[in-house]
């Protein structure tokens, strides 16, 4: 009794253990069960998810089983054995005939640690990631109506909220593993980092909430995580400009200040305006180049950097935290703090290029005082909008030239700075790239939810279930498609889509308005269609044709010449268009 009083009241005051979304679990029936052994049934529920098993006997059955729930599979069975943070569980159980029973393994003491990890409900009983599972001892032939896992997700989440697909089924089955990947790590009611911990991080929680707005139609999940955060921050130095970023994300999503307004004044202490010199630019203390200044992570994972106390990446993150937080200060009509913002800004990127940019290499350097340029000095520039025009061209063809030498967290910003720059196909080659550094590395693999690192050798205690591994969930939509908002609650939206290699695709984004669903094929001239919902007017920006006729090129909408301006490579239309169906062709007149 006194159990289930502290399961109800769990239920009822989720924010006493740090739950706040609404979560659930879900019964899941298997898709294939098969006797691989005398007495022993494998049974493969198709996905991996958060949950346990609930298992219906046959009447009367009282014998002992052991059931075997894993994420890993080798040599046609559970990998018992599996690396790092791999989950695994072997669960003894006496069968009772008359009701049914939940096989639910052993909690771990570090996810389970408090103050800091995620709790799920007390009445679930615990909870871990599995797709497989092996019984032996079963009484007769194993049946589907003899199990379901019982799957935990967040209670809002629509799968129908959107979908992609194109003429590259291997990215297909990407955007498919981080879309799923983004669901199934939503048991926890706020975002976790992973089974290993269950602990909110700011720059994890930041790329899933990127990720869960371009999949699904919530975000009280990514406020609740928020709110979380500022009361528990974590340790590392960029982490903190992320609550910046992730404020100014709910801001583009919503248009509402109503939720930001009581946030604002905690909101600038993320900045650290008390450690820049007299530039502008930041100056890292010993203990923070030491430990705190992440650069990225793994540690194995950035390219060589080189830490100095004037780190470029920290200090591209300070003038990209800068420039957010103007414009969040202007939304609310703190017209002194927008300035105060703008004008650090400027006085800082000034300096920033001065000391940083080599001109020579046609890059940045790692940070003043040393001549190392890894891709992570460069990327990050890149992807904030740091770099001045005239050396755009240069820095992107350096950043695409060194591949993927970043970990999965940071190839987030590596392909927002490649997709903004014009290197759609090498940024979509890295994404589906051959070797053990892309998402196909992870699809081939078998996985389904993305991982920690790109591989196990990259980082030896990773866990397989992972959402900052799921970048082309929101990579996908808002940049191969290109449906990215120009107004906050998506009044107004634009539509740049940059096929790359790509000659068809289609998809549905979910916005505050409605979905806007996306097609366009290349060939023989580029034609998009998009449906805009009502209360959202949108500006379209079409790759010009491959061999721009002398007369030059227009666009024509539904059968009617549309007025565009022709811009590096595009024709961006010179008005918006409202809501409705359209049919748009860019093509020589």
């Amino acid at each position: 009794m006194k159990k289930r009083i502290i399961a109800i009241l769990l239920t009822l005051l989720p924010a006493a253990v740090g739950l706040a979304a609404p979560i659930h679990l879900v019964d899941e029936a298997p898709v294939e069960i098969r006797a691989v052994a005398p007495g022993v049934f494998l049974v493969d529920f198709g996905r991996v998810a958060f949950g346990n098993l609930r298992l219906m006997p046959p009447a009367g059955a009282t014998q002992e089983i052991k059931v075997h729930l894993g994420e890993a599979f080798a040599q046609g069975r559970i990998n018992r054995k599996p690396p790092g943070s791999v989950r695994y569980a072997s669960i003894p159980l006496v069968l009772d005939g008359t009701k049914p029973l939940v096989a639910a393994p052993t909690a771990d003491a570090r996810n389970i640690k408090q103050p800091d990890a995620i709790l799920t409900p007390a009445e679930w009983g615990v909870v871990l990631p599995f797709r497989w599972v092996e019984i032996e001892g079963w009484p007769g032939q194993l049946q589907a109506e003899n199990l379901r896992r019982q799957a935990g997700y967040a209670s809002t989440w629509d799968d129908h909220a959107s979908a992609f697909t194109s003429s590259d089924e291997m990215l297909n089955r990407i955007w498919e593993l981080c879309r799923y990947s983004i669901k199934a790590t939503t048991f926890a009611g706020i975002y976790v980092d992973g089974d290993r911990e269950r602990i909110p991080y700011e720059a994890d929680a930041y790329l899933n909430q990127l990720s869960h707005y371009a999949t699904d139609n919530d975000i009280q999940m990514a406020r609740d995580t928020y709110d979380h955060l500022m009361k528990r921050p974590t340790w590392p130095t960029e982490w903190a400009s992320h609550m910046i970023f992730m404020a100014h994300a709910d801001y583009l999503r919503t248009g509402d200040i109503s939720w930001l307004a009581p946030r604002y004044q905690k909101l600038k202490t993320k900045l650290r305006l008390d450690q820049a010199r007299a530039d502008g630019l930041l100056v890292s203390t010993p203990a923070q180049v030491k430990r705190n200044d992440i650069v990225d992570w793994p540690t194995g994972e950035r390219d060589g950097y080189v830490f100095t106390p004037v780190n470029t990446v920290i200090n591209a993150f300070h003038l990209r935290a800068l420039t957010l937080m103007a414009e969040l200060a202007s939304a609310l009509n703190q017209a002194d703090d927008a300035a105060a913002y703008a004008a650090e800004a400027d006085r800082a990127r000034l300096a920033f290029q001065a000391v940083l940019f080599d001109p020579v290499k046609g890059c940045y350097r790692d940070g003043e005082g040393t001549d190392h340029t890894s891709q992570h000095a460069s990327l990050f520039p890149l992807a904030f909008g740091l770099v001045p025009p005239e050396h755009q061209a240069q820095v992107t063809a350096w950043v695409a030239s060194r591949g993927m030498r970043c970990s999965v967290y940071a190839a987030q910003y590596l392909l927002e700075g490649l997709f903004d720059h014009g290197a759609a196909t090498q940024a979509l080659e890295l994404i589906t790239a051959p070797g053990n550094r892309s998402w196909k590395h992870m699809v081939n693999s078998g996985t389904t939810i993305t991982w920690e690192a790109w591989d196990q050798k990259y980082k030896s205690n990773q866990d397989w279930n992972h959402a900052w591994g799921a970048a082309p969930a929101n990579i996908i939509p808002r940049k191969v498609m290109g449906v990215e908002p120009m107004q906050p609650g998506y009044s107004q939206i634009k539509i740049e889509p940059k096929p790359g290699t790509l000659t068809w695709a289609r998809a549905k984004v979910p916005t505050p308005k409605g979905p806007v669903l996306v097609e366009f094929k290349t060939a023989p001239v580029f034609t998009l269609v998009v449906e805009i919902p009502s209360g959202m007017s949108a500006v379209l920006s079409l790759p010009l044709p491959v061999s721009t006729a002398p007369g030059g090129a227009l666009l024509v909408c539904n059968g009617k010449p549309l007025p565009a301006s022709a811009k590096d490579g595009r024709l961006l239309t010179d008005q918006t268009i409202g809501p409705g169906r359209y049919e748009i062709k860019s093509r020589n007149r």
